[in-house]
């Protein structure tokens, strides 16, 4: 029979090794933080340095004494960096809302009615993910150009209103609602589309939520599609300016100024994931869960 003090030292031995393993985790985790956000750190910093500052710096510097805004100012009036924010802007958002109708609607179908073929079309419709994007955007972009819509909001906006992934993490999760609630509501002769606005939509809403976020910054961090399909600055998106501004040498040589507008495109994203990533985390996960 164990003694009281031999109680003590194992439990003694236990809190150590438990301490010992928390500081380890806490370590190695510290230690990936700052491999992750050093880009982000090193990205702001040289952004608030002077032109002269930076090209002085024989030895790359960690913080800097004189932070300036000048280069910001600069970054947008190197290219009209302001009507790419507009341009990305009014792409991202058309391009969301269509996709959210189109994926809630395609969801629901494949999870709720029932039509010949259903499974089928399903399985038929999971396959066009092993499609190579390369592949996709070559036809888009023959169909695109073969209707006159190059250079155009509609020519960027089309290809990008369907996403298979989304539909398919949608539909799993509108399959997890219990069909007796379906039943219920049309003993009581509610329509399939009232019956998705009142009851599913809500029930599903952090998934929702969650694939609106992820297809915003797919949007704003669109750069192969846009630079494929437009020539004219008018219709260049936030990534195309990036680009703009690093061929026409300002970029090459300003770098400062560069990672100023590298900066300014990637704020409102940062903001965004901040603001509602506890959603997201919680949409991923009920989209990973069953039952």
């Amino acid at each position: 029979m164990a003694k009281p003090m031999d109680f003590e030292r194992i439990e003694r031995s236990a809190r150590t090794a438990e301490r010992v393993r928390n500081t380890v985790v806490y370590a190695l985790l510290a230690l990936w933080a700052l491999v992750v956000l050093f880009p982000f750190y090193w990205m702001i910093l040289t952004s608030l340095k002077s032109y002269g500052a930076y090209n002085a710096e024989y030895i790359p510097q960690l913080f800097t004494l004189s932070p300036t805004l000048q280069n910001y100012a600069e970054a947008f009036t190197a290219v009209p960096l302001s009507q790419y924010f507009v341009n990305t802007l009014i792409f991202t958002v058309v391009t969301t809302a269509v996709m959210m109708v189109v994926t809630v609607l395609a969801a629901f179908a494949f999870a709720r009615l029932d039509f010949p073929g259903k499974n089928a079309a399903f399985v038929i419709f999971l396959s066009l993910m092993m499609i190579p994007n390369e592949l996709v955007i070559i036809t888009n972009f023959v169909t695109i150009t073969n209707l006159d819509l190059r250079n155009t909001f509609l020519g960027l906006i089309l290809p990008s209103v369907t996403s298979v992934f989304y539909i398919y993490l949608l539909k799993e999760n509108f399959a997890q609602i219990p069909d007796e609630l379906y039943y219920a509501a049309k003993v009581d002769a509610t329509s399939d589309l009232k019956y998705l606005w009142k009851v599913m939509i809500p029930i599903c809403r952090p998934t929702i939520v969650t694939i609106t976020i992820l297809k915003v910054i797919e949007c704003w961090n669109s750069y192969v599609w846009p630079r494929l399909i437009t020539d004219d600055p008018n219709y260049y998106l936030v990534s195309n300016g990036i680009q703009e501004i690093r061929e026409n040498g300002f970029g090459r040589e300003n770098i400062p100024a560069m990672m100023a507008a590298v900066v300014s495109i990637s704020i409102p994203l940062i903001v965004l994931f901040l603001i509602f990533h506890k959603k997201i985390m919680a949409g991923v996960a009920r989209g990973g869960t069953k039952g």
